[in-house]
Parts: structure tokens; sequence; C-alpha cells
């Protein structure tokens, strides 16, 4: 069994990350991937994910797409890719401490260059509360200071780790339609966009100033449509809702339990249910290989 200090894994915390639910996912996966796309990257759990897979010999991929909304997330993956000692260094000379936190939260990155953006964005990732990334209507990052212990603020085997397998990767900021075209039925296509909410109180998709309300769900749904009839691979992860059961009710719906800590009174975090969306002819042929399973699949 491979060290899992080794291992590929996400850089960042991230609210909603994927890395307790990559078993599952990585079922849906396929062997062989021309371009692997992800048009709502955050942490890429999976993404690292698949790069262990292909070091283990068990999965391979010419090349990724990875994009997001959120243009300082991105910043800083361009800085690992493309300067990590620089990073490093530049995420050295922080430390944690309330006050430089509200300092370094209150700095505009406008004209930065990618090495310092991503050593800020980091930082206050690292030492905000539980990870969490939010912006207000300005696009200006308003969580409060986390409280921890010891909190890791450089990970620099990590860090390294990550650039090594960035260098293969296409890093974008900007609408997730974008990342689609020219998709074909080699590449594998992975969507992990900001949940339909729970609750009318639970509503969180402020990671990007742009926002991602019931419009862009419905664009999404029409995505992937697209995608099916070009036979192009696809997985959608959701929050499990009458309301994302009813919107994708057209394709293949898998339930799932993980777990989340965004609430910040602990006696309300715990288990929840999320949904894996598949193109229906993926259930057909599973069916067709293989008797009744372990998980519980459900026609739609």
């Amino acid at each position: 069994m491979r060290n899992k200090a080794n291992q590929f894994g996400p850089i960042v915390k991230w609210v909603g990350g994927k890395r307790q639910l990559l078993p599952a996912l990585l079922t849906h996966v396929p062997k062989r991937i021309s371009t692997y796309i992800e048009p709502f990257a955050g942490g890429a759990a999976l993404f690292f994910g698949i790069c262990n897979r292909e070091r283990e010999k068990k999965c391979a991929f010419d090349r990724a797409i990875l994009c997001d909304q959120n243009e300082e997330l991105i910043a800083c993956y361009r800085a690992v890719r493309d300067d990590v000692d620089a990073l490093i260094e530049a995420l050295s000379v922080y430390r944690y401490d309330r006050d430089l936190f509200y300092e370094v939260r209150a700095q505009s990155t406008q004209g930065w260059v990618d090495v310092a953006r991503g050593a800020r964005f980091l930082f206050l990732n690292r030492t905000c509360f539980n990870g969490l990334w939010r912006v207000n209507s300005k696009g200006r990052f308003n969580v409060p200071f986390g409280r921890y212990t010891n909190p890791r603020i450089v990970d620099e085997a990590g860090l390294r780790r990550a650039s090594e397998v960035l260098t293969r990767v296409d890093l974008r900021c900007g609408d997730f339609v974008g990342t689609l075209e020219g998709a074909t039925p080699n590449d594998f296509v992975y969507f992990d966009p900001p949940y339909i909410p729970v609750s009318k109180t639970s509503n969180f998709t402020a990671y990007a100033k742009e926002g991602f309300g019931e419009s862009d769900q419905v664009r999404l749904l029409d995505a992937m449509r697209v995608l099916s009839k070009k036979k192009v691979p696809f997985m959608l992860s959701n929050a499990d809702t009458a309301d994302t059961r009813a919107l994708y009710r057209e394709f293949t719906i898998r339930s799932v339990e993980a777990s989340r800590a965004v609430n910040s009174d602990p006696t309300k975090r715990g288990p929840v249910r999320e949904v894996i969306v598949l193109p229906r002819a993926t259930l057909l042929r599973k069916r067709a290989s293989v008797k009744q399973q372990a998980f519980d699949w459900e026609r739609t």
C-alpha cells in the first residue's frame, strides 16, 4: 500500500471538498481519459485522486482542464504550477496571528502577481473560519478569523507534489460553459457546482462575486444534456434534495453519505446525503455486467 504521506491531494481546505467521497467518485472515472475536465475546480480532490490512480497504473489521462470562477484560487494554482519555490518563500513570512489576518484580509490584490496572490490566498484559507471562502457583492473576502491550535500555513511537501501534477493542467478562470467546448467521448467531465440549498437558510453560493443561482443550475443542466447527446462521459455531485432529484430526473442518480462541518454550531454538523448524477446509459451498462451491488442505485 502506498504511503499516504506521499500521495497527491488538495492544497486548500474547501467547503464541500470531495476527499471523503473519492472511493465512490473514482468508481465512475474511466480508466483511459484524453482530457479530464473539471469546470468547478475548488479543492480539486477528484483530480488529485485520479493522479494517484495514474501513478498506481489504474488509469491514465493525457491532460486536464481545471476551471473556477474564483480568481484568487486560480491564481494560487498557477503559482503552484509555475513557481512553487517562490510561492513557498512568499508564504513563509505569514504567521498565525489575528491582527495580521484582518490586515491581510483587507488588502486588494489588484495588480499583484500570481505568487503574491497565491501566498495570501493560502494564508487566509489556512487561518480563516473552517477554511470557508466567501466573498461579498464586491468580490472581497469576508470570512472571520478561525480558532486553531497550530495551523499549518506552509505545507511545502504538499505544494511540491501538487506542482508536479499541475504541469499538465490548463488552468482557467471563468464560466463553466467555456471548458466544455470541444469535449469528446474520449474525455471525462466532473461537475461539482455550488450545491442546490437543502433549505432556504442554508443557501451558499458566494465563492465568487457572480454567485451561482437557479438560472445557472438550469444552464448546467442544459450543458449536461448536450454532453449526453455527444456521448461525452460526465459525473456531477450535488445535495440530495427533492429539488436536485427533480432537476436531474432524466439522468441516473445515486445517493451517497457525506460529512459536512460548515455550521458554526458543532452539534449541527454531521452526515448528510448527497447525490452522484451520471448519464443514464452508465447505469444500464452497470446492470448488464454486474448483479445487484451493495450500493443503492435509483432509476429515474
